[in-house]
């Protein structure tokens, strides 16, 4: 019946005609493999009637079974060592697979058998059921060492090695695997042997042996054999990512390679690695290299107890590298070799005489102008020490105290005083000595806002730079409990900014008392949180998390309605900025929270500050889903908020997705489809997301997107548009931007708001003159920064309330991003005591990806060569130009030692 259903719809004339069709297919299969057989050579059917009369003697008695065995292994043997095309002798023996699969179960002898299974599992190779007999007949084979049956067939075995594992572990109840890895650990140096570093890493990691690689890597191979493994983090779940790294750690020491070891422990953000590299480092010069590199991390430990028998001399210069005292000199250096010493003026950033005329003049009022200068002199002048409008002013008669006040911070009013004051501290930034003795005379103001802007700004000075007299915590902490809100503002917003990443507890035991002092006003509680944040960013405190979770708790559903609650979850999340699980039982008693729209939101921010940077793929997953939810505000019990927690998902997209490239251009591809579908929640999120993704990363589809949210209906969503741009192209000096946000202030030059926001934008994108990156990854893209991130997000969470922070008195919140500037350097030493700056030849080019490349390919193109110190842009590379010095890192990137190379001959 099946067989005439199947048909019915057939006639009788074209059943025929199938049929007729078959009969010659069969014909022509018939001829080819006669032609087949008649176009071999004479060699070739010697070979073959030869292999056949070997299958044929399989019939006989055990003695004539092993020679005949025997002369098959070594035929297959000898066509396969150098195997190009599929070789003559499995080709010939292959129809005859299942006859030598029977003989084998009749041999009775082990010798024999052994050889019977080195031939079944060769000709397994050829067949294409899933039954894993090359595999399953090698394991009862012989001993003989594996490269004697050719790459190919090792490749093969490989592959069923994996699958035969998995389906082992997974059974239920388990069986063992003792046999198939002591397979492995005769692959694993196969592999090493011939330049198949990548099959051997895929190998060990499909049976979970990493250790073997260590084993038997040799020097040659350690760097092809770590880039690979680095390349698959993204790509492999916790805590397989972790143990990725720590292989490549344990492989980087065993050739004491301590650089690259030393950028592995800062990967893996283990203090006690971290200190261990460094410690069982016993050369001098490579050891100063590694403390450019903790500086650059902003890690800082006490030598005295790391280093107990080390020379006092030697401690001294090592803490000096690590303060990052060296960072103000360096910086100024390379201005000088740009010539960029000149300050510039905010007229220099608008260029106001470019704007097209035939509009009316800017109706912006007179305060939100200077207060806009204010911000945009700070940024351009970073790092600079001097300008012309703050610190260059002549000084007006004094006020109480006998301090004396410059004329420009009388232009501004209240909060413009504090922004005004508080820029000192941006201009004056990495300069300890002369900076704080050029605020000094602020903090004596009778003025609060002035004084309060003093004290932020001697916290901005001491970021990023470590002084073992610790002036930012004597001068700052007697106001941290001061009587007027605003000098304690100053000086919680200040101690955060200085001592971020220190992990410091006397001063996280300080900003406490003023955490839970009930006269603390929201702000001040709110920015004693972020600073808490800042200070013990990915360290998970656990004092610190109980006091912010018991703040959350005990706040009144009014209070939880203001942006400052979110700036106390942000707090919690920097805690455990990418510890991943380790912020699951903190996540488990936000449930106290009665607010629910309030908790789910705390809960998304916790999340993904938890994975920060890491790329994980499941993460990314949930917020989407979150984003995927419809609020309905039409619906019964709806109350405002209920969907801020969609913003932070936004947010949370980028934060999980900025580790590698790939997920950053899914993300963007995401955020394409949030915008055209996504609540107006998410539609203003996702330009603050976009500059999370891209900062300091002008990339023109990004620019484009961007520019299309500058014109938006939606207010929120073109201020963070705008700010969005800047930050995108912070610190390049970028035309197009430049272009773009001169238009954009003639197009609202009568919207005051919108017209801060495009001069704040023109301020970042100027930052150091062009000399200074925001961006939070830095050695190649390979390491993020805690502290970088802990700035930008606390800007990124203002922004989400752009009205109530930015735009109204909190835009002091701006100066966070100090915490990610850094200067886009590269600065060479010569290996000597006083480390010398040395002034040497680089080329300078775009990065390219060598992962999995044969011998030592070029990693830079379109190379540009200068002498150091030189300006590095995203995504680009450099190395030394001449083999006059050898650098002590592989990574030319920030500061690095260089010493001479004694086998350099110069050119006659």
């Amino acid at each position: 019946m099946g067989k005439e259903d199947t048909n019915a719809g057939d006639s009788p004339n074209e059943t025929a005609a199938m049929d007729v069709d078959a009969e010659p297919k069969k014909e022509e299969k018939k001829k080819d493999v006669e032609l087949a057989e008649a176009e071999l050579s004479e060699e070739d059917q010697a070979l073959k009637e030869k292999l056949e009369g070997f299958v044929d003697a399989l019939q006989g008695s055990d003695e004539s079974r092993k020679d005949a065995l025997e002369e098959m292994r070594t035929a297959i043997c000898a066509s396969t060592s150098t195997m190009t095309s599929v070789p003559k002798p499995l080709k010939f023996l292959r129809p005859h697979f299942t006859t030598i699969k029977e003989v084998f179960k009749k041999i009775s002898d082990l010798d024999t058998k052994a050889i019977a299974s080195d031939v079944v599992s060769l000709l397994a190779m050829t067949q294409e059921d899933e039954s894993r007999d090359c595999l399953h007949f090698r394991l009862t084979g012989s001993d003989k060492a594996i490269d004697t049956w050719g790459h190919e067939y090792v490749r093969h075995l490989s592959g069923e090695i994996a699958i035969e594992f998995n389906e082992r572990i997974t059974a239920n109840p388990p069986v063992k695997t003792d046999d198939i890895l002591a397979l492995t650990e005769r692959i694993v140096p196969y592999y090493m042997q011939h330049n198949a570093e990548a099959d051997a890493c895929d190998l060990t990691m499909e049976v979970d042996r990493l250790e073997l690689l260590v084993q038997y890597v040799d020097k040659k191979a350690s760097q092809r054999v770590c880039l690979y493994l680095l390349s698959c983090v993204p790509f492999v779940p916790e805590p397989q990512d972790s143990n990725l790294k720590k292989v490549c750690l344990d492989i980087f020491l065993k050739f004491d390679n301590y650089p690259q070891a030393m950028q592995m422990a800062l990967k893996l953000n283990n203090m006690d690695l971290i200190q261990s590299t460094f410690v069982n480092c016993t050369d001098k010069s490579i050891r100063r290299q590694l403390a450019f590199m903790l500086a650059r991390q902003q890690i800082v430990f006490d030598l005295t107890e790391v280093l107990p028998d080390e020379d006092y001399d030697e401690v001294e210069v090592l803490t000096q590298i690590m303060s990052n005292m060296k960072l103000n000199e360096s910086f100024l250096a390379l201005a000088r070799e740009l010539d960029i010493m000149e300050p510039k003026t905010p007229e220099d950033v608008y260029k106001t005489h470019l704007e097209s005329s035939g509009r009316s003049a800017p109706s912006i009022d007179s305060a939100r102008a200077n207060l806009a200068s204010t911000y945009v002199n700070a940024f351009v002048n970073a790092g600079f020490g001097q300008d012309k409008l703050v610190l260059s002013t002549p000084a007006a008669a004094g006020s109480a105290g006998g301090a004396e006040q410059p004329k420009w911070i009388h232009r501004n009013k209240g909060h413009g005083q504090f922004g005004a004051a508080a820029s000192l501290g941006l201009i004056l930034m990495w300069d300890i000595d002369d900076g704080l003795q050029k605020i000094d005379k602020y903090s004596y103001s009778a003025v609060h806002d002035i004084k309060g802007g003093a004290l932020l700004a001697i916290g901005m000075v001491n970021a990023g730079v470590t002084d073992e007299n610790d002036p930012a915590l004597a001068l700052l902490s007697e106001y941290v409990e001061h009587s007027n809100m605003i000098l304690r503002l100053g000086a919680v917003s200040g101690l955060g900014l200085a001592y971020a990443g220190s992990d410091r507890e006397d001063v996280s035991a300080l900003l406490l008392s003023a955490l839970v002092d009930p006269k603390s006003s929201n702000d001040v509680v709110a920015h004693t949180a972020v600073a808490l944040g800042q200070i013990h960013v990915g360290t998970c405190n656990g004092d610190v998390s109980e006091a912010l979770v018991t703040l959350l708790e005990e706040r009144s559903e009014k209070e939880l309605a203001t942006p400052h609650s979110k700036m106390i979850v942000l707090g919690l999340g920097l805690l455990y900025l990418g510890k991943q699980q380790e912020a699951e039982v903190t996540m488990q008693s936000l449930v106290t929270i009665s607010n629910q729209s309030f908790q789910k939101m705390a809960k998304t921010l916790l999340d993904t500050c938890a994975y920060a940077g890491t790329g994980n793929v499941l993460k990314i997953q949930e917020l989407l889903h979150a984003c995927s939810e419809h609020v309905d505000p039409d619906a019964e019990g709806y109350a405002e908020g209920d969907a801020n927690f969609q913003a932070f998902a936004t947010l949370g997209l980028a934060l999980v997705a900025m580790g590698e490239d790939t997920g950053t251009d899914m993300a963007m591809r995401m955020f394409n489809h949030l915008l055209r579908y996504g609540e107006p929640v998410i539609r203003r999120a996702v330009p603050l997301a976009i500059a999370l993704l891209c900062t300091s990363n002008p990339k023109l589809p990004v620019l484009d997107t961007l520019s299309k949210l500058s014109h938006d209906a939606d207010a929120a969503t073109v201020h963070n548009a705008i700010l969005a741009i800047g930050l995108v192209g912070a610190g390049t000096n970028h035309a197009r931007i430049a272009n773009t946000l001169r238009m954009l202030a003639q197009y609202y030059n009568k919207d005051a708001n919108a017209l801060f926001m495009v001069r704040i934008a023109q301020g970042i994108v100027h930052a150091g003159k062009g000399s200074i990156s925001l961006s939070p990854f830095h050695t190649d893209r390979s390491l993020m920064s805690n502290v970088a991130i802990s700035g930008l997000l606390s800007v990124m969470v203002a922004a989400l309330d752009m009205e109530a922070t930015v735009l109204g008195s909190g835009h002091h919140v701006l100066f966070h991003l100090c915490l990610a500037m850094h200067p886009r350097i590269l600065c060479t030493f010569m290996d000597d005591d006083e480390l010398t700056p040395l002034n040497t030849s680089v080329r300078v080019g775009q990065a390219v990806d060598v992962v999995g490349q044969a011998g030592n390919p070029n990693t830079i193109t379109g190379f540009v060569t200068n002498n150091t110190p030189v300006l590095l842009g995203h995504g680009e590379r450099a190395q030394l130009a001449t083999d006059e010095f050898l650098p002590l890192t592989p990574l030319l990137e920030g500061f690095v030692i260089v010493k001479k190379n004694p086998d350099f001959e110069p050119l006659k």
